[in-house]
């Protein structure tokens, strides 16, 4: 194609993921009173297994609730479209992925094409169960940071604040879980191969606890662990799978 007919194709590539993420917000702000009773649930269930002094005035024993608070009257709907916005995102997350690859599918040899719905489907499902990771560890998490705050710190947690740790710790763990993807895909094209990667794994281990401790939004060893330890292990699995690709006799491996 043309520099013209490239561009034509990117414009029509960003108008559809962004329309995609456009119907994600919505979605997410219309509902938004159920997401942020799904947000808050770590952080409840942490006050009900360590009892209502542990919380103080942040938790009802009577309904099981957490309550949150805003020190800026714009504050409430600024959380609730910055967390639609984020969520809008992990929707439209398989679109954004599909149109990405159609993009850059041109450019590839017939061969290599194939492994687009994988390349979609690994992504949209790791990304998923680093979000989820994230979200089940959170409880671990907020735990070890109210511990150290102090025992004569009462516990009133600020919706903005609250609402930018869970979001935070979910799309860090979402993207550290799909960088493996990544490493495998730059395998399938060749610039990297399954030797380079094995011999570099020292390296690779150091570097992914000192990536996991800067992109871990709370700073606690739990989530460290929690990002850094199945980043590892997949790792090695991207390895795996580029030295099954070469067998195999892949272009690019």
């Amino acid at each position: 194609m043309t520099l013209t007919e490239h561009l034509a194709e990117l414009r029509m590539r960003i108008i559809r993921s962004g329309l995609a993420v456009l119907i994600g917000v919505v979605i997410v702000v219309l509902m938004w009173d159920t997401v942020l009773n799904w947000l808050t649930t770590p952080y409840a269930n942490l006050c009900a297994r360590r009892g209502a002094e542990y919380c103080g005035r942040s938790y009802d024993p009577a309904t099981g609730d957490v309550t949150l608070n805003i020190l800026d009257p714009v504050e409430g709907l600024a959380t609730r479209f910055r967390v639609g916005f984020y969520g809008g995102i992990v929707l439209a997350l398989p679109v954004l992925l599909w149109q990405l690859w159609k993009f850059v599918v041109p450019a590839l040899h017939k061969s290599e094409r194939r492994y687009a719905l994988g390349f979609v489907i690994s992504s949209v499902v790791l990304f998923l169960l680093g979000g989820f990771i994230a979200f089940t560890t959170l409880e671990r998490a907020l735990e070890f940071l109210i511990d150290w705050a102090g025992e004569d710190v009462d516990q009133v947690f600020q919706v903005q604040a609250y609402i930018r740790l869970v979001t935070l710790m979910m799309v860090a763990f979402g993207i550290g879980f799909t960088i493996p993807v990544m490493l495998v895909f730059l395998q399938l094209l060749g610039v990297l191969s399954w030797r380079t990667l094995l011999g570099a794994w020292r390296y690779a281990v150091i570097g992914t606890f000192v990536i996991a401790a800067a992109i871990t939004p709370s700073g606690d060893p739990i989530s460290l662990l929690a990002l850094s330890v199945p980043m590892v292990v997949l790792y090695f699995v991207a390895i795996l799978i580029g030295r099954i690709v070469q067998r195999r006799g892949a272009p690019g491996t």
